[in-house]
C-alpha cells in the first residue's frame, strides 16, 4: 500500500511539473503574440490637441494711466550713426550673447566692448557726429559705478546727442535685498519670487507689445528685482505681484503690483533709460527689449509692424503608409485655413508635390490624396522633384529637366496650377551651394522665379539666414518651426509637448515672427495627418501673436513675397559665396564631381602697376606652383571677386583651375591686380577662401599713379591723351566724369593704409604678405625666397640661378639655355618721360598723411617699412 502511494505521488509531481512548464510556455507565447500585435497593429489615435484659445482678459488688472499727464522728452538722435554700443561682462556671458542675438536677428549694426570699471571709454564721437544711437549695459552696475571722468563723458554724450541707455540688473546671492541705485532716486529690492506679470498700458515705449494680457502664474526663479521711486521720471513697464502675501520691506504694503522693468523718461538728468530687473530669459522681456530699442532710437532701429508669413507643406503625396493625410485630415486643413484667413489676410497653405508617389498609401490615405486634388484650387501649389530625388545628383541638365517634366505632366493631368513661379528642392539640394543645372532646368521647365532654402549662408544659427538672387531666381531664407517628418504626435514631441508650446508661447517660433519681417516656414505632409501638429502650431502661433502684439500678420504669394523681401533688404541681392567644404551639410548636398581642391591657396591682389605681373611670371616658373588658366577677355587675370564674374558662381570660378595631382603639395593661385582697392573683394574672398594667403606689392604711390596714367596713354584713353598728368591729378569738380574717373584710378589705389585695413578686417595679419616693390625690382631673388617661405612651399626654388637681368628690357627675366632670356611682354618695361616736378610735389602733399598712416599700420603689425616709405617720411620731415 505504501509502495503504491509513493508511485501515485511521484506521478502527481511529474504532472505538476509538466503543468508548470506548460503554463510558462503558454505565458511566453502569449507575450510574443502581444508584442507582435502592439508593434504591428495601428496606433490607437488620441484626439489631436486643441490650439490655444482666443485672447482672454478676465484676469487683466486695469491700471490707471499714471503717466498720461507727463511730458516725455522726444527722442532725436539723428546726429548719430544707427549703431548700438553694447557693454558686456565678457565675450562668453549669456546675457551679452542674447542681446547680440536679438540685434543680429533684427539686422541692427552693433559693437561690443568689455564694460570698463576704470579705464578708457571707447571713442563716442567723430567730429560733430555721434558714433552710436543707443548704449546697452549687460550689467547696469558697471554704468552706475563708472569712474567720475568716464561717467561724465558718457552722460554728456547721451544728453548732447539724444542717446538712451538700456541696463539690466540680475540679482545674485551677494546682492543686497534693498539698496538705492547710486546717483539715482531709485531703490532696488532683490531676490524676490514674483507672479502674474502685467503690462502697463501707459508706458510710452510700447510699440509692438500689446497691453491686453496677463501672464498668469509664478515667474521662473526667485532672483527678481523690483524698482521703487517717488520721482515722476520713472514709469513702470512690467509689473508683478509677490508670490507670498508678505509685504516687501520699505515698500508700501497696499501696492499689489511692483515694477520689474521701468522706463526713465529723462526728467531727472535729461537721459532716457530702460532698466530691467532681470535678464532676457523670460520671453516677455525680449518683447519689451525690442520695444525699448525702437523707442530710445526714435524708431531708427525698428521694424514696421507688418509681418508676412508663408507656410509651405512639403512632400505632398510622399510618405510611408500610416503617416499620410486622410480625408478627415484634409477637411481639418481646409477648416483651419478658413479660420486663419479671418486672422491673417490671404492666408493660404502652400503645397509642394512629387507626383510619382500619388496613390501609394493605404486606401484611406489614397482617398486623402484625392480629397486634396478635389480642393486643389483652395491651395497654392509648388513642385518638388518628380521622384523626390536631390537635384545635385543630376549632372546633366537635360536629364534633370526630364524629371521635372514628368512632375509638370502630372500637374497638368490633375489640374494642379503650374504658374506660381515657386519651387523647393528636396533637402534644399542644389539651391545652395548652387548647382547651376538646377537653376537652368527650373527656369526652362517651370519658369521659376523664386525658391527658398535654410542653407544660406548656413543652417545655424538661424538668425544669420539671408536671401540672394542668382541667375534671375530670387532665393529667400526658409525657417524651421520645430516640425519635421518624424514629429507627428503631440505627446511624443522631442523633449515633451511642453517644448513645442514653449516655442509657440514666446519661444523660438514666436521670436522668428517677431524679429523677421518675412518668414517662410517649412513643414511636411506628415505634420498634417496623425495629430495634425501643423494645424495646432500655426493656429496657436497666430492667436498668441495677436494676443500679445500689435503685429499685422498677412500672407503673400511667393513672387510678391520675394519682391517685398528684396525691397526691404535690397543689400542682400548680391550673394556671398562660401566654401562648400567648410560645412558638412553643404558638402553633402554638393555634387560629388566637384572638389574644393580646385580653389586657389593664395591670391596676388595688386594694386595695379606695382609689379604683380612680374611676381605672377616668377611664381609660374616654380614646379609646385600653378596659376589659373587664362581668361579670353582678361588674359592672366580672372577678376572674379570684383565684378560681374562673381555672379556666375564658384563653379565658373573653379573651371579656371586644374584638378591638382596632389592637393597637399600643389599650390594654385590667381593674380588680379584690381582686387587690392575694390571694396567688396576682401569680404568675398574671405568667405570663399578663408585660409588663403594674400600677397600685395607696394611701391611709392606717386610712381604708381604716374605709371597708371602712362598705361592709359598707351591704351589710347582719350582723357590721358588730351590732358597732362598734372591736369588729371589736380582736376576740379567741374571736370567731365571720364576725367574724374581717370583721376580716381590714378590716386585711389595708392591710399594703401585704407585698403590694407579693409583686408585686415577679414584676414589675420599672418595671412597677408606686404612686398616692397622697390626691392622686388632690384633684388627679385630674395623677394621670391621670402614669398616661398611665406607660402610654405617646399622645396625652395633657386631664383638666384633662374633669373637674369636683361639689359635691353631693363628688368629681370627667366634665364634659358644658351644665355637667352624669356621676359614679360612688350607692354612691360615701357619707357616714358620722368614725372614733372609740379606733379611730384602735388602727390607728395596728397599722400603725406596716408603714408604716415601706412607707417603706423606696418609698425603695429610688426612689419618693416618699405625702402620707398622710409625715404618719403624722411623727405616729409625735412620739408
Amino acid at each position: 500500500m505504501i509502495q503504491l502511494w509513493k508511485v501515485v505521488r511521484h506521478v502527481r509531481q511529474l504532472e505538476l511539473h509538466r503543468l508548470i512548464l506548460l503554463l510558462i510556455a503558454f505565458s511566453l507565447v502569449s507575450m510574443c503574440f502581444l508584442a507582435y500585435y502592439v508593434t504591428n497593429s495601428p496606433k490607437i489615435k488620441e484626439p489631436p490637441p486643441l490650439p490655444f484659445s482666443d485672447c482672454s482678459n478676465q484676469h487683466r488688472v486695469l491700471l490707471q494711466p499714471q503717466a498720461s499727464w507727463r511730458l516725455t522728452k522726444s527722442v532725436d538722435n539723428s546726429r548719430t550713426d544707427p549703431v548700438v554700443l553694447v557693454f558686456v561682462e565678457s565675450i562668453y556671458s549669456q546675457l551679452g550673447q542674447e542681446i547680440v542675438a536679438i540685434l543680429e536677428s533684427s539686422r541692427f549694426k552693433y559693437r561690443t566692448e568689455i564694460a570698463p570699471g576704470k579705464g578708457d571709454m571707447p571713442t563716442l564721437t567723430d567730429k560733430d557726429h555721434g558714433r552710436y544711437a543707443l548704449i546697452i549695459y549687460e550689467n547696469v552696475l558697471k554704468y552706475v559705478n563708472l569712474d567720475t571722468w568716464n561717467r561724465d563723458l558718457l552722460d554728456k554724450y547721451c544728453v548732447e546727442y539724444g542717446v538712451g541707455i538700456i541696463g539690466f540688473f540680475k540679482a545674485n546671492e551677494n546682492s543686497l535685498l534693498s539698496a538705492q541705485l547710486k546717483g539715482f532716486p531709485l531703490f532696488l529690492h532683490s531676490n524676490l519670487g514674483l507672479r502674474d506679470y502685467h503690462i502697463n498700458p501707459s508706458a510710452p515705449l510700447l510699440y509692438v507689445t500689446q497691453a491686453n494680457e496677463v501672464e498668469q502664474g509664478p515667474l521662473p526663479g526667485d532672483d527678481w528685482t523690483v524698482f521703487q521711486s517717488n520721482h515722476t521720471t520713472y514709469e513702470p513697464v512690467l509689473m508683478a505681484s509677490t508670490k507670498s502675501s508678505e509685504s516687501i520691506p520699505h515698500l508700501a504694503a497696499h501696492r499689489a503690483l511692483h515694477a520689474t522693468v521701468v522706463q526713465d523718461l529723462g526728467l531727472h538728468d535729461g537721459i532716457q533709460r530702460v532698466l530691467f530687473g532681470n535678464n532676457l530669459n523670460f520671453w516677455l522681456h525680449k518683447l519689451i527689449f525690442v520695444d525699448a530699442i525702437a523707442y530710445l532710437t526714435g524708431k531708427r532701429l525698428c521694424l514696421t509692424l507688418d509681418r508676412y508669413i508663408l507656410v509651405d507643406i512639403d512632400d505632398i503625396f510622399v510618405g510611408k503608409e500610416g503617416t499620410r493625410m486622410k480625408v478627415s485630415d484634409v477637411e481639418a486643413l481646409l477648416n483651419t485655413q478658413n479660420k486663419l484667413r479671418t486672422l491673417v489676410p490671404n492666408f493660404t497653405f502652400n503645397l509642394g508635390f512629387s507626383g510619382k508617389f500619388y496613390h501609394t498609401g493605404t486606401d484611406e490615405e489614397d482617398e486623402g490624396d484625392d480629397m486634396l486634388l478635389k480642393h486643389r484650387k483652395e491651395f497654392w501649389w509648388f513642385p518638388h522633384m518628380w521622384s523626390h530625388m536631390q537635384p545635385h545628383l543630376f549632372h546633366n541638365v537635360t536629364v534633370l529637366a526630364e524629371q521635372m517634366k514628368l512632375n509638370k505632366q502630372f500637374a497638368l493631368e490633375h489640374g494642379i496650377p503650374t504658374d506660381l513661379g515657386y519651387a523647393v528642392a528636396p533637402h534644399h539640394s542644389g539651391v545652395y551651394p548652387v548647382h547651376a543645372q538646377l537653376y537652368e532646368a527650373w527656369k526652362a521647365v517651370w519658369g521659376i522665379q523664386v525658391t527658398s532654402t535654410e542653407e544660406y549662408p548656413h543652417l545655424r544659427p538661424a538668425r544669420y539666414r539671408r536671401g540672394f538672387i542668382h541667375n534671375g531666381i530670387m532665393v529667400l531664407p526658409r525657417q524651421t518651426c520645430g516640425l519635421f517628418t518624424h514629429t507627428i504626435f503631440y505627446n511624443e514631441y522631442p523633449g515633451g509637448s511642453k517644448e513645442l508650446d514653449k516655442s509657440i508661447r514666446g519661444g523660438e517660433l514666436f521670436l522668428t515672427v517677431l524679429l523677421n519681417p518675412i518668414s517662410i516656414f517649412m513643414t511636411h505632409l506628415s505634420n498634417y495627418g496623425n495629430d495634425r501638429l501643423g494645424l495646432y502650431t500655426f493656429e496657436s502661433l497666430v492667436k498668441f501673436v495677436q494676443c500679445w502684439t500689435n503685429l499685422r500678420l498677412q500672407t503673400l504669394p511667393p513672387i510678391q513675397l520675394a519682391r517685398k523681401y528684396f525691397e526691404i533688404f535690397s543689400q542682400e541681392k548680391n550673394p556671398l559665396w562660401q566654401n562648400p567644404c567648410d560645412d558638412k551639410r553643404h558638402k553633402d548636398i554638393w555634387s560629388k564631381e566637384k572638389t574644393c581642391d580646385r580653389l586657389p591657396k593664395f591670391l596676388i591682389v595688386g594694386p595695379q602697376k606695382t609689379g604683380t605681373t612680374a611676381v605672377h611670371f616668377f611664381l609660374s616658373m616654380h614646379p609646385a606652383v600653378t596659376s589659373n588658366f587664362p581668361s579670353p577677355s582678361t588674359y592672366e587675370e580672372i577678376q572674379f571677386f570684383n565684378g560681374p564674374n562673381y555672379h556666375k558662381g564658384i563653379d565658373w570660378y573653379m573651371e579656371f583651375f586644374p584638378i591638382p595631382s596632389n592637393a597637399s603639395t600643389d599650390f594654385m593661385f590667381e593674380k588680379s591686380a584690381n582686387y587690392f582697392d575694390a571694396e567688396a573683394v576682401p569680404k568675398r574672398s574671405a568667405a570663399l577662401l578663408p585660409r588663403a594667403k594674400i600677397i600685395t606689392i607696394l611701391i611709392n604711390p606717386a610712381d604708381r599713379a604716374y605709371s597708371w596714367y602712362q598705361h592709359q596713354r598707351a591704351h589710347n584713353d582719350p582723357m590721358a591723351l588730351n590732358y597732362t598728368f598734372y591736369q588729371v591729378i589736380s582736376v576740379g569738380s567741374q571736370a567731365p566724369p571720364e576725367l574724374h574717373n581717370l583721376r580716381s584710378r590714378c590716386l585711389s589705389p595708392g591710399l594703401y593704409a585704407t585698403h590694407l585695413e579693409r583686408w585686415l578686417a577679414y584676414y589675420p595679419s599672418g595671412q597677408i604678405l606686404i612686398v616692397d616693390g622697390q626691392e622686388l625690382r632690384h633684388s627679385p631673388a630674395s623677394v621670391m625666397e621670402n614669398i616661398q617661405r611665406f607660402l610654405g612651399i617646399t622645396p625652395l626654388f633657386n631664383y638666384t640661378q633662374a633669373l637674369k637681368f636683361d639689359e635691353a628690357k631693363g628688368f629681370w627675366c627667366q634665364g634659358l639655355d644658351g644665355g637667352k632670356t624669356k621676359c614679360l611682354g612688350r607692354s612691360k618695361g615701357r619707357k616714358y618721360p620722368d614725372m614733372d616736378t609740379s606733379s611730384r610735389m602735388f602727390l607728395a602733399d596728397f599722400y603725406r598723411e596716408h603714408n604716415i598712416e601706412l607707417s603706423k599700420l606696418l609698425n603695429k603689425l610688426g612689419q618693416p617699412l618699405p625702402t620707398w616709405l622710409r625715404e618719403e617720411l624722411q623727405n616729409s620731415s625735412w620739408s
